[in-house]
Order: C-alpha cells, then sequence, then structure tokens
C-alpha cells in the first residue's frame, strides 16, 4: 500500500469566526464559489478519502457529498478535537492516517500531503506539521495543516480529557516532524472581512 492509500484527509471547520461575525467561514464566496469548494478542490486529489469536520446541523454541507463528522463532545475544545474526531472517523474507515486542512485557507500547497508524508517517514514521526520560512529568519508554524497517525487517538483523547488544548502542546512532545513549505504566503487564511478581500484580490 502506498503512502497516499493509507492517508484520509479531513478539513477542519469547527471555528466560531467571531471576527467574521459568525458563521461559516468556508461557505463565503471565493471567485464565485465558497471557499470551501476551493479546499476540497486542492485537497481531494491528494487523499484517497476525505471529509468534514464541522459541529451543527450538518445539512449545510450536503452539497458537497463528504462525510461530516462533529466533534465527539459539544465543548468546543478547538482544533484538536476536530483532529480527534477525524482520527476517529478514518480509523474506522481502515486508515493509518489523516491529512487535516483548515476550511478557511484557499491556498495551500498541492504537495501538501506527500510533503507531510515524506517528513514524517524520513523522521520516523508519527506526526508532521507545515511550516513556512519567515523573512528575518526562523518558521511559522501552521499546526492544523498536518500528518496524524490514527493510532495516537487514544493518547489524543486522554490529552484532550486532561484539558490540553493547544495544538503543539499534544504535538512536539510526540517528536512530530516540521516540513517547510515555500510560496507566496500558501498558509494565507481568511480571518476578517479585511483577509476576504485580500484573498478575492489573490
Amino acid at each position: 500500500m502506498s503512502g497516499r492509500a493509507q492517508i484520509a484527509g479531513v478539513i477542519l471547520a469547527g471555528g466560531e469566526a467571531r471576527r467574521m461575525g459568525g458563521g461559516d467561514k468556508g461557505l463565503l464566496d471565493l471567485g464565485g464559489r465558497p471557499i470551501l469548494a476551493h479546499v476540497i478542490e486542492r485537497l481531494a486529489p491528494q487523499v484517497a478519502a476525505l471529509a468534514l469536520n464541522a459541529n451543527g446541523d450538518p445539512a449545510r454541507f450536503a452539497e458537497y457529498d463528504l462525510p461530516v463528522i462533529a466533534d465527539a463532545d459539544d465543548t468546543r475544545p478547538g482544533p484538536l478535537a476536530g483532529v480527534l474526531a477525524g482520527m476517529d472517523w478514518a480509523a474506522g474507515q481502515g486508515f493509518d492516517w489523516i491529512a487535516t486542512a483548515a476550511a478557511d485557507t484557499p491556498f495551500f500547497p498541492c504537495n501538501l500531503v506527500d510533503g507531510l508524508w515524506l517528513g514524517a517517514v524520513s523522521e520516523r514521526s508519527p506526526l508532521a506539521r507545515a511550516e513556512t520560512p519567515r523573512d528575518g529568519g526562523g518558521f511559522d508554524r501552521h499546526p492544523t495543516f498536518g500528518l496524524w497517525s490514527t493510532a495516537l487517538r487514544d493518547d489524543l483523547r486522554a490529552a484532550l480529557a486532561e484539558g490540553t488544548r493547544k495544538v503543539v502542546a499534544w504535538t512536539d512532545p510526540h517528536g512530530c516532524a516540521r516540513v517547510s513549505f515555500d510560496g507566496e504566503d500558501p498558509f494565507f487564511n481568511v480571518n476578517t472581512p479585511e483577509d476576504l478581500e485580500r484573498a478575492r484580490a489573490r
């Protein structure tokens, strides 16, 4: 089985979008289509199956014909809860890994999953995350763009029960591989109305 055949994709759409006035950022219009449509178009060819992590009524995503998986509880403890929901779904489908992408980030690399897979394999790590070089040195982390072994789902479940909320607080102790991606702000995400205008211009 090739690396890609072991990997399911999960789009994380669980944020509350407070800075956009609430609602689903992924359903905002970008170039005549919802941002989410652009995200699906980029991620689907990179994985063997695809699901959407979102809370609330799944019917609002019906047109995409994807499984919609909610967090395990309704306390909204952040992206790690979405990752866990994705892990549980993928493991139930027979997948060993999930690759995650945020629903409000329409320009991420088309080689995201291959890059993360190579990073995890080369470092023999059960986790990998995306980074971008920072002007002046160092890197910016993009922890919601990651590769996660489903074998760690019970470990993550326990960490969430103990109150862990920050992604890197859980990933880094596991020796998470760090994979750098270049390009013009590839992980630009739409958080504010101003960001949406920038994305439309881009």
